[in-house]
């Protein structure tokens, strides 16, 4: 889906949303309409709305402005914070990335990352409930001009939309303003809000009105509306749902939730893992997809494609000539290395961690490894989805990121996704939609809350569950399309010669760069301390680079710990981490930038006295 409208009304709230810096006062100078312009009179229509809402959506990733910070997979707040990646590249290119790695979140250069990711939520909140409100204008103007059933997706699709946006923004900031379509003024206080509680009650409404709209339809409820995959769904929501009551801690509640998407929605784990990440279109939206940004071919410029991942491709030595960004940690490499019983070491032997640098193919052909290793990090001498083996010319700096790669962000070479347009046009752009939320995700949320409940066979089961598939397919040959790459990889690798297989079984003889195994759980041993743990790692394996590290790390409290510990182990590999700041108490929520509430600034009428309307949060 691609924006096509967007109102008067619409652009005012972005200026007035702690953005602008106008004062309030200044209402009846903005209210002028610009040249040029739609007004609301001119959207006040079904198409106006659609439009609307399908801006709403475009907001999940990147949209072309600001900083890459506002990416669908959150790597910068939620990767390259965490002990999964650096910033990678090197030191003088977005230095603000490296300040927010090293934790130093009160720098000038951070704070214009931490401004673009504001801005970028609130204008999302915003486009939600510029949505809402001219349904109801149309709906107040003209009640036929949108069936009952139109009207309900369309509201509970903003709805759910909105919810979205202010649980991202939440794990970011914590303490939010929460606006709804009834504000008349953008001037709300965090002190005291329910941010949950209000994402809840949203996501309550959305999964009530989508379910009513499927029915007025006369289809099911995992059906989207007029047949757009990418759109929400009441079993959209319903999922969702149960991830936030999981992040409130609200565990029986969330075991609720869950069990039910589990057993009556529409979702599934893929047959294999390398399923999961991939450009081409018969694995788009499939059964594990839940809530995926919708990357686009159409736009001149490739705004619309996966823009947010465009800095994170190999370096000038490989096919994609830029830019090196979101490296692997060697930290994240050792987690993969598996014992005897094909069960993560981290779990039980202590020096886990102890490999100092470049686990490449010579050094790992007969280390027992989780395959989804080579799902994830592009490592020298392994093949790098078809695009040939990874080479160490196609790292920007080793020195500063390390010598791997990201690699579920990358679409394959025979898939058609590249978009041919805008940046890096040929390599970097691409239809490839980029996993929000998946299933893998929402199973381990319910494996989590049901430890937590004690219902420890029931999370082995699903942990289990999760590993079997990824003991289904690991890197192939993959021989890439491109002749002289085919023939550089059949020089080190004669028995990959017309192999173009990307996924083959473990124990395919043509696997020469690891011994790949994944073991299962027994039910020995499985009590509430190594259960908490075994999952914990499991999400860390399954959904490593996705985003969503560090925000788990903060909610178990586990953060201070294994944080500081990770810093004290990778400066010695990466020296220039020596410099990061001691991860404190201060450090579980990002300060809301400066700016935002020196706009948010107001003056008594009476006094002449200002006050701030957002307050900072504890630390900062």
């Amino acid at each position: 889906m691609k924006a096509l409208y967007r109102s008067r009304r619409l652009s005012r709230w972005a200026l007035l949303i702690f953005v602008a810096g106008s004062a309030y006062a200044c209402e009846d100078f903005l209210a002028a309409n610009p040249q040029g312009s739609l007004d609301e009179g001119t959207l006040a229509n079904r198409h106006g709305v659609e439009g609307n809402l399908i801006a709403t959506y475009r907001m999940l990733d990147h949209a072309g402005w600001g900083a890459t910070g506002s990416a669908a997979s959150n790597w910068v707040w939620g990767s390259v914070t965490s002990d999964d990646a650096h910033k990678g590249s090197e030191a003088s290119d977005q230095p603000a990335i490296t300040d927010i790695e090293m934790y130093v979140w009160g720098t000038g250069a951070a704070e214009d990352y931490l401004n673009d990711r504001w801005r970028h939520s609130f204008e999302a909140i915003v486009r939600a409930n510029a949505t809402i409100k001219l349904l109801n204008k149309v709906d107040s103007l003209y009640p036929d001009e949108i069936s009952q059933a139109d009207k309900d997706g369309i509201r509970g699709e903003a709805l759910f939309l909105r919810a979205h946006y202010y649980f991202e923004a939440w794990r970011i900031f914590g303490s939010l303003p929460y606006l709804t379509e009834e504000d008349t003024t953008f001037y709300k206080s965090n002190v005291g809000v329910d941010v949950v509680g209000n994402i809840l009650s949203d996501l309550d409404e959305a999964i009530t009105l989508l379910a009513a709209s499927s029915a007025a339809r006369g289809e099911s409820e995992a059906t989207p509306r007029n047949g757009e995959v990418g759109r929400a769904t009441a079993w959209t929501a319903r999922a969702y749902k149960g991830k936030v009551q999981v992040y409130a801690e609200e565990y029986s509640a969330a075991v609720t939730t869950l069990e039910n998407v589990r057993d009556n929605g529409p979702y599934d784990l893929e047959p294999n893992f390398y399923q999961v990440w991939s450009g081409f279109s018969e694995y788009q939206n499939g059964a594990e997809t839940i809530l995926a940004y919708q990357a686009h071919l159409g736009e001149p410029s490739g705004y619309n494609a996966n823009y947010g991942e465009h800095l994170n491709f190999p370096h000038s030595g490989s096919p994609f000539g830029c830019c090196g960004f979101h490296q692997p940690t060697q930290n994240l490499v050792n987690f993969f290395a598996v014992d005897a019983d094909g069960l993560p070491m981290a779990l039980t032997d202590p020096a886990w961690n102890d490999r100092e640098d470049n686990l490449d193919a010579t050094a790992s052909a007969t280390m027992r490894l989780d395959p989804r290793l080579d799902w994830t990090v592009g490592r020298d001498g392994v093949p790098y989805k078809d695009w040939g083996h990874h080479e160490p010319s196609w790292i920007r700096s080793a020195a500063f990121g390390g010598p791997y790669s990201p690699k579920k962000n990358i679409f394959e070479d025979a898939s058609a996704a590249a978009v041919h347009t805008g940046w890096c046009s040929s390599t970097h752009l691409s239809s490839m939609n980029m996993h929000i939320f998946r299933y893998a995700d929402m199973l381990l949320l319910l494996a989590e809350a049901y430890v937590e409940e004690g219902r420890l066979e029931d999370a082995r089961a699903i942990v289990n569950e999760i590993r079997a598939r990824a003991g289904q397919a690991a890197q192939g040959c993959a021989l890439p399309p491109d002749e002289g790459r085919a023939t550089t990889l059949v020089t080190l690798y004669p028995q990959c010669a017309g192999d173009a297989r990307i996924a083959v079984p473990l124990d395919d003889p043509s696997i020469a760069w690891a011994d790949y195994e994944v073991g299962l759980y027994p039910a020995a041993g499985w009590d509430q301390s190594f259960a908490t743990e075994a999952v914990r790692y499991e999400r860390r394996l399954e959904l490593a680079m996705e985003g969503e590290r560090f925000f788990d790390l903060r909610r178990w409290r586990t953060a201070e710990q294994v944080l500081n510990d990770y810093i004290a182990a990778e400066q010695v590999r990466r020296p220039y981490l020596a410099a990061s700041a001691t991860f404190s108490a201060r450090h579980a929520l990002f300060p809301i930038p400066a700016i935002q509430i020196e706009l948010s600034r107001l003056a008594d009428l009476e006094t002449g006295a200002q006050k701030d309307v957002l307050v900072q949060n504890p630390g900062w």
